[in-house]
């Protein structure tokens, strides 16, 4: 009886073992929304976005982005490796924190912050509490890196946006009569249109309607059109998203208003938007760090690939995340930094290095940023043509 139940325990123990070997050999771990990657001697990339809602567009295209960039770094078998995660928060603050929550419990070393301004504004707040460094691709506003040492953005920040707008219309003399429509309850949209107004002044443009709009009574823009076309502004000026943006050129276009049309990032995407008439927008320029038309290999080698492994052509939220996770390679690579580093070890080593070097990626060369974790590099002025994105310079 003992011998045949020292049989059994060796079997046990055997099954054990090779159970334990079966776990250990299994190589990738998924990582959910993002791409798979090593789990050890991995860095750990988090990030939210809206993967579903009305601003979907904007979260896929930056997941899609930084997928790209992880699989081609991990594809090169070197030191610097990621594990990316993204959890989605459908465009809204309240989810982002739960979100953010979620990618924390995973073990985030870093972050691509949020998409979007809003929902980055509540998450940037537990980045700098609990000194997990972020930087985001396309979240403008300028509470997301306000007072925080650990917050950098790799697009351009609202002001900046308002101002170099101003700046173009005015250097290229492209109206002289400008009217603006924006949206009250969006920071985005009232941070680009306050700097905008003030550079407007400072430059002598002349403004001759201001009209705005809030959740709830964005189907009509009847009232802002009209306000505009008597008014006789010969170009409108329209810092918001593309979804609005859409219905007012459609609506211009019903009552023979035709003015020109300036926009900005946030455009971006509007030319795959399901079911509109690409002509609404013939003609509509806009201020962007990424034009997928560029002929520059790093771009086209991008654009590429982006269409084979999505089917469609990338947007700057796609490319602005794709940089932000070569911007991350560049710095965690010059800073030595090891994958079993805490976060907050990682974080003050990623603030040495963004304050100090210059990076080269596909939204712009030589980029730099500030302690105020602003960046700064060159806006491109862009016209839609024949249903694509040319250059105006």
């Amino acid at each position: 009886m003992k011998k045949i139940f020292s049989l059994l325990m060796a079997a046990l123990m055997v099954a054990t073992t090779l159970a334990g070997c079966g776990s250990k050999s299994s190589g990738a771990a998924s990582t959910g929304s993002g791409s798979t990657s090593s789990s050890v001697s991995a860095f750990k990339l988090g990030g939210t976005a809206p993967l579903t809602g009305a601003a979907a567009i904007y979260g896929t295209a930056a997941k899609n982005g930084a997928t790209i960039a992880v699989d081609e770094i991990n594809a090169l078998g070197g030191k610097t490796q990621f594990e990316l995660k993204y959890e989605d928060d459908t465009h809204d603050a309240e989810k982002a924190v739960n979100a953010y929550n979620a990618l924390k419990d995973w073990g985030m070393q870093i972050s691509l912050g949020s998409v979007t301004s809003k929902p980055c504004e509540a998450t940037s707040a537990l980045n700098f509490q609990d000194r997990i460094f972020a930087l985001t691709p396309s979240a403008s506003s300028t509470a997301v890196t306000q007072d925080k040492d650990n917050v950098f953005q790799m697009c351009f920040m609202d002001p900046n946006q308002g101002s170099a707008s101003a700046q173009y219309i005015s250097d290229k003399t492209l109206g002289t009569k400008v009217a603006v429509i924006w949206k009250n309850d969006d920071v985005y949209s009232k941070g680009i249109h306050d700097t905008f107004l003030s550079k407007a002044s400072e430059l002598g443009l002349n403004v001759v309607s201001d009209t705005t709009f809030a959740d709830g009574n964005d189907t009509d823009f009847s009232v802002q059109l009209s306000n505009a076309q008597k008014a006789g502004a010969d170009l409108v000026f329209l810092p918001m998203y593309y979804q609005p943006a859409s219905l007012i050129f459609a609506q211009a276009n019903s009552m023979g208003y035709a003015p020109k049309w300036f926009g900005v990032d946030g455009m971006d995407g509007i030319l795959t938007m399901d079911g509109f008439d690409k002509s609404l927008a013939e003609g509509v320029m806009l201020l962007t760090p990424f034009n997928s038309d560029s002929t520059d290999a790093k771009t086209v080698a991008f654009v590429k690939a982006y269409q084979e492994k999505y089917g469609e052509v990338p947007n700057q939220f796609a490319a602005d995340a794709y940089d932000c996770v070569y911007a991350y390679k560049q710095a965690l690579e010059a800073a030595g930094c090891t994958p079993d580093m805490s976060a907050s070890d990682i974080c003050s080593k990623m603030i040495e290095q963004f304050t100090s070097m210059s990076f080269d990626g596909l939204t712009g060369t030589g980029m730099t940023w500030g302690t105020n974790g602003q960046v700064s590099k060159s806006p491109k002025g862009m016209v839609i043509q024949d249903g694509a994105y040319v250059g105006l310079d």
